[in-house]
């Protein structure tokens, strides 16, 4: 029973993984919202109940997806979070019972209408638009300044002399569905290939490199937070900056509410699941935000959304249509996903041709036959999925959908791992999909971050038989002779990616393990071993049982990596990159501090401050040695109190005794070293 969980919340953890990777980097969502909302769900209520088989890259911690290479990473200020959501009313009541009893009495709402676009995060300096940034991995995004600015009811430059000196605020960035339909169709009559929806087109857009082909595209925005250093200062509610910006001369929805109750909340969303159809954009759902700021700073946040902040999703439409058949795409893990080819259909505004069928438990669910008459979902009006068969209208002769026993790129028999949904193709090392989806994985920003390199060109030095493993890119500066004749890749471009790829020797070893793209090994688990075992040699020595020793390291994980690590091809390529130079032993660095006053001890702030900032008062304590823990309990030494502090954890400190203290206490407390 204990074996079957783990493995369900591990086959759970590289799904989610996987649609996050599709959604946020490739602009190519393969499952619904509502689909996906339901796996998160599921993983969350296992990880809760067995936490000891938590990874901790959990899709469950994390927001948003990867950033793409081609623009100026930016670390966001405040950080990017992701709504929680529901599409049940009675959990919409539940987070308004949990809200009012954090804060001890009834408070006010905002509603706003949810978007379906591309999130935006826009720094303006003196009134001056000086950056757009893309919500990215939620910690940090892309610098699409230049591509912002084409954007025609975005202000450069504000037109009211009363707006902070350096300020953040946030929205969506959008396509109307009349202008999605006629770009879409002149695509698809120039041979181009086409958006499945105008979330798709709009997020494509925002990242191309050319910003005058992205002007020709009428893209359109609305904005809806604010932040800015002492916030409370200038405004007590959301409701109030909304209108004060909106005098700033940003645009802001016309169709945000103020609701007094929670029943008032309901009413607003009723309205809107029938009027968002009269809408010339896509939303698809409605977004409850706390509306009383010092409220919301008490609610606080999890490690992935805020507390004071939820959406509620509106159920998506169904149409009938032909499956005309079932192709499968083979992923960079080898995972084999089978895709069901629909005869055209319209579905919330976009013509539907193809829709995922995730694996071979989704075909054998839905008893799949050629020719089938079936029901097609948006779940979250994004992706569409079959839902059901009509079997009545089943045709006589047809067949069933087997799905198949070998790769359909390599030919090699494919495996299904015990309490796995997912077939694979072992060939690793000689299935194309495979061989170029690793080599793309291992330059990307968040791995090797191999800069004059992208996907594209891989595809092109593996046709040229430039390229079969990770290590020939450290070679390549031998074949210059060759790389002149790739079409469009002249001596400058040349020369970037061979200073990309001798630059990239330099990353650390965290990184390269993550590069290699081991199956399991995430980003956070490849910090962890590095961390543990200081070095390469160090973890081929190690037997399953000490990987899995490795504090939050599964066994699935563990012999994931050892079964790389005791192969003799994959051996072999780790020798050729040791040769060229790459790290593979942890460079520990002594963490030097302002000062130590503050060792051994725990804080928790709470509250408004008057001359700093919650987050700066984070820092101070970090940089003196506190620590900072995220609830009051026992283990607490000092709860930093400000105004408007919430009375359930003013009543809980008191009843542990734990020491209440001001900022000008804390500051006297740093000062005192």
């Amino acid at each position: 029973m204990s074996q079957d969980i783990q493995a369900k919340i591990e086959q759970l953890t590289v799904e989610l993984n996987e649609y996050n990777y599709q959604y946020y980097v490739l602009a190519n969502p393969v499952i619904s919202d509502f689909d996906f909302d339901v796996k998160i769900k599921e993983l969350e209520k296992l990880e809760n109940e067995f936490p000891q088989y938590k990874d901790p890259n959990s899709p469950t911690l994390k927001v948003g997806g990867d950033i793409t290479s081609k623009f100026k990473t930016v670390q966001h200020r405040w950080p990017m979070l992701s709504l929680s959501n529901t599409y049940n009313e009675q959990e919409l009541r539940d987070f308004d019972n949990r809200v009012q009893k954090a804060i001890g009495h009834p408070v006010e709402y905002v509603c706003e209408l949810k978007f379906d676009g591309l999130s935006i995060s826009l720094t303006y300096e003196n009134g001056k638009l000086s950056q757009g940034i893309t919500r990215g991995d939620g910690v940090q995004g892309d610098d699409v300044t230049q591509n912002v600015k084409t954007i025609r009811k975005i202000p450069h430059q504000l037109k009211d002399a009363d707006f902070p000196e350096l300020f953040e605020i946030r929205g969506e960035i959008f396509m109307h569905k009349s202008a999605f339909i006629r770009l879409n169709k002149e695509r698809e009559e120039n041979g181009e290939q086409t958006y499945a929806n105008p979330r798709n087109f709009a997020s494509g857009t925002i990242k191309l490199q050319d910003s005058s082909e992205v002007a020709k595209r009428p893209l359109d925005c609305f904005l809806y937070f604010l932040y800015l250093d002492n916030r409370n200062k200038l405004f007590s509610t959301h409701w109030e900056s909304l209108n004060k910006v909106k005098n700033w001369g940003f645009p802001v929805s016309e169709h945000s509410k103020l609701c007094t109750t929670i029943n008032d909340v309901l009413n607003f969303i009723h309205h809107w699941d029938t009027a968002r159809h009269d809408l010339s954009y896509d939303i698809d759902g409605i977004v409850i935000k706390v509306n009383d700021y010092s409220y919301q700073e008490e609610l606080g946040f999890t490690a992935k959304s805020p507390r004071w902040a939820t959406s509620f999703k509106f159920k998506a439409e169904r149409v009938e249509t032909t499956l005309k058949s079932v192709t499968y795409q083979v992923g960079r893990t080898g995972a084999v996903t089978p895709v069901a080819n629909l005869k055209p259909v319209l579905l919330a505004g976009t013509t539907v041709k193809r829709a995922s069928l995730h694996n071979a438990n989704e075909i054998e669910r839905l008893d799949l036959y050629e020719g089938d008459t079936v029901y097609v979902e948006k779940g979250g009006e994004i992706i569409p999925k079959i839902i059901a068969v009509y079997t009545e209208k089943r045709l006589a002769n047809s067949s069933h959908i087997l799905y198949p026993t070998s790769c359909p790129e390599c030919g090699t028999e494919l495996i299904r791992q015990e309490g796995e949904a997912v077939h694979y193709c072992p060939n690793e090392n000689g299935c194309k999909p495979q061989i170029v989806g690793k080599i793309q994985h291992y330059i990307g920003r968040k791995m090797m971050d191999i800069q004059g390199l992208g996907d594209e060109t891989i595809e092109t030095l593996f046709r040229m038989n430039l390229v079969r493993h990770v290590s020939d890119l450290y070679t390549l500066h031998e074949k210059r002779d060759q790389l002149v004749h790739i079409e469009r890749f002249g001596q400058k471009s040349i020369d970037n990616m061979l200073n990309g790829i001798e630059e990239s020797k330099v990353k650390p070893f965290e990184k390269v393990l993550f590069a290699l793209g081991i199956r399991h090994v995430g980003e956070t688990v490849a910090k962890k071993l590095a961390i543990h075992f200081k070095t390469l040699e160090n973890i081929k020595s190690a037997s399953i049982e000490d990987i899995a020793a490795v504090q939050d390291i599964g066994i699935r994980i563990a012999e994931s990596l050892f079964a790389y690590l005791h192969d003799q091809a994959n051996l072999e390529e780790l020798n050729k990159l040791e040769i060229q130079g790459l790290n593979f032993e942890i460079e520990e660095k002594e963490v030097v501090l302002a000062g130590n006053g503050l060792s051994g001890k725990t804080f928790l702030i709470s509250g408004v401050f008057v001359d700093y900032s919650r987050e700066q008062l984070t820092e101070l304590i970090e940089s003196h040695g506190g620590k900072m823990i995220s609830s009051i309990s026992a283990k607490l030494n000092y709860l930093v109190a400000g105004d408007k502090m919430g009375p359930s954890k003013l009543a809980k400190a008191e009843k542990l005794n734990v020491p209440i203290i001001s900022e000008q206490e804390l500051l006297n407390m740093i000062n005192q070293e």
